[in-house]
């Protein structure tokens, strides 16, 4: 089958691209080409980021520096995570910026869609929301419609009430619905008016020599440090609790990110924003004795390579994916929610049952492999 797979687009995030990587991979081992639909959000004009910023100085904001960037300056930050993409998956279409263009994959000859994983399913995150729900081919009725591991991101609903009666229409043409937590089966029923079943992010179908593979080829160095932070929402009492940790397991801490946060601060020198390779932030699994995340995806890798970690809870990214992750795993106890108030002591002598964790991931993946094999064929 030739199979088209819409995502969120694929920017510098690290677990973005590498769930898109990973379910590529797993459709081709299954014997289907794979097409990744590349939807993008229209690149705003010089006007519009000129107005942007007069709007922000009227109401006394900063605005987002990423978003004033250059083109330029933009391949800059993106070097090396556009370099993995090229590298690791080469099966990206053309771009497609807006409704209309997007009705033009008709012509293309896919046999099916699938959507997922990610945030997919999250209207602030995706361009237009109608799109993840396949509203460009809507007469096409040869197509196979699925999704894989979509996320809604969080546990109450987001969409407006024009959105959710179209999708919900949209939502009874799919062969198949899997999310990607549990919360997402009740809201699949509950506002779609369709059944779902709760499976696996697509990064965990590869097993981990699956990505020791990408480290090796790259010729990764080693990183300096075994303890991984992976903090996409730095705050005070965080770095508090990470040096915490650091001190009572006498680790060296360490990250994989840019060596400053565009979002933070204002952009000087270009070069100190380029995001390391995607090959190198695997690496930093390799070489972690524990692991600290503010990431779903920073803990999902952390799971995969049986690395002892804590994950901290994220509301504004969406709280949802920690909980259903971890609950499946029996691993809840690994949450927390205010760095502030949490017995570290009691959490860093509770040992993971490492063998029940792989035997659980084990089965989910035959679980989600035949999904995708019924509903693919």
């Amino acid at each position: 089958m030739k199979i088209g797979v819409l995502t969120q687009p694929l920017h510098d995030n690290y677990g973005g691209l590498l769930q898109a990587y990973a379910l590529k991979e797993t459709l081709q081992s299954l014997g289907h080409e794979v097409v990744i639909i590349n939807r993008r959000g229209k690149e705003r004009s010089n006007f519009r980021k000129i107005a942007s910023i007069i709007k922000n100085k009227i109401k006394g904001t900063e605005p987002n520096p990423k978003t004033l960037l250059s083109k330029e300056d933009k391949k800059i930050i993106s070097q090396n995570t556009l370099a993995f993409r090229n590298k690791y998956i080469p099966n990206l279409s053309r771009p497609f910026t807006s409704d209309k263009d997007m009705k033009n994959l008709n012509s293309m000859g896919f046999d099916a869609y699938v959507v997922g994983s990610d945030q997919s399913w999250r209207p602030i995150y995706s361009p237009s929301i109608q799109n993840y729900f396949l509203d460009f081919a809507k007469d096409e009725e040869k197509i196979k419609r699925l999704t894989y591991a979509v996320s809604f991101g969080v546990s109450h609903w987001e969409f407006t009430e024009a959105d959710t009666k179209a999708c919900a229409t949209l939502a009874k043409k799919f062969d198949a619905i899997s999310v990607r937590e549990e919360s997402g089966i009740h809201l699949v029923k509950n506002y779609l008016g369709a059944e779902a079943i709760h499976s696996l992010d697509p990064t965990m179908l590869l097993k981990t020599e699956h990505y020791l593979k990408i480290t090796k080829a790259e010729n990764v160095m080693n990183n300096d440090g075994d303890l991984k932070v992976y903090i996409l929402d730095k705050t005070e009492e965080k770095q508090r609790l990470i040096n915490s940790i650091e001190s009572k397991l006498g680790l060296k801490q360490f990250e994989v990110m840019p060596n400053k946060r565009i979002q933070k601060d204002k952009v000087d020198k270009i070069e100190d924003y380029v995001y390391p390779n995607p090959a190198k932030w695997i690496k930093g699994y390799e070489d972690a004795k524990f692991v600290i995340a503010d990431s779903f995806h920073g803990t999902v890798f952390a799971i995969l390579f049986n690395i002892p970690f804590i994950a901290i809870g994220n509301n504004h990214r969406g709280m949802a994916r920690f909980e259903s992750l971890l609950k499946m795993f029996g691993l809840q106890n690994r949450l927390i929610i205010d760095p502030q108030n949490i017995d570290v002591d009691e959490i860093l002598k509770t040992d993971i049952d490492w063998i029940r964790v792989n035997e659980i991931l084990k089965q989910e993946r035959e679980k989600a492999l035949r999904y995708l094999k019924m509903n693919l064929k």
